[in-house]
């Protein structure tokens, strides 16, 4: 995995995920000196997610989708999109959990916990059932945090029950949608170690 991650960019496409990483370190501390604390220690929360599809060495095409996908996510909090445009909250929720579920299958993967996609043990329900169960895992994780951050932070963090209901049964829907995509197209290089 180290070598991935210190592998040297091949293309245009894993230039673009690398600058999206980039845009994520900027993003916090553009936020540490010119907005909230609570700003930047959001978008922090999106640094692990920007940096794990390197790790795991995931077709370009993956990591930009996670990486966008993440960034777009701690940016409409830090922009108030969740309440100001109507249906956004469960669009970022479908897609964030998605891309989540689908890396969190590869870490299990890499692991040895579960099989690889290209395996001779892999069977194409295998990260549907798991994908839609670490999506589901990561949903309820997320709204933890969500209450969390409302009760000890500040009050400004939006959160009721039907809210959390919502969020996590569209989140395990968007899992459960990356498993289907993890049934039928390797999401790692081919010489990723």
């Amino acid at each position: 995995m180290k070598e991935n991650f210190l592998r040297p960019p091949h293309g245009f496409a894993e230039y673009a995920a690398d600058a999206l990483r980039v845009i994520g370190v900027l993003s916090v501390i553009a936020a540490a000196i010119w907005s909230t604390p609570t700003d930047a220690g959001i978008l922090a929360l999106a640094l692990p997610a920007l940096m794990v599809p390197r790790i795991l060495g995931m077709r370009a095409w993956m990591d930009i989708t996670v990486g966008l996908t993440v960034l777009v996510a701690a940016g409409s909090n830090v922009f108030d999109l969740y309440r100001s445009v109507a249906g956004w909250d469960l669009v970022v929720h479908f897609v964030c959990t998605g891309v989540i579920a689908a890396t969190g299958y590869l870490i299990l993967a890499r692991t040895g916990v579960v099989p690889a996609q290209r395996d001779t043990a892999f069977r194409k329900r295998t990260p549907i059932v798991i994908t839609a169960a670490v999506g589901l895992a990561v949903s309820a994780l997320w709204e933890m945090i969500e209450w969390a951050g409302r009760t000890f932070v500040t009050s400004e963090i939006f959160v009721t029950y039907e809210d959390t209901i919502g969020d996590m049964a569209i989140g395990g829907l968007g899992a459960v949608f990356a498993g289907v995509i993890l049934a039928f197209f390797p999401l790692e290089r081919s010489d990723a170690h």
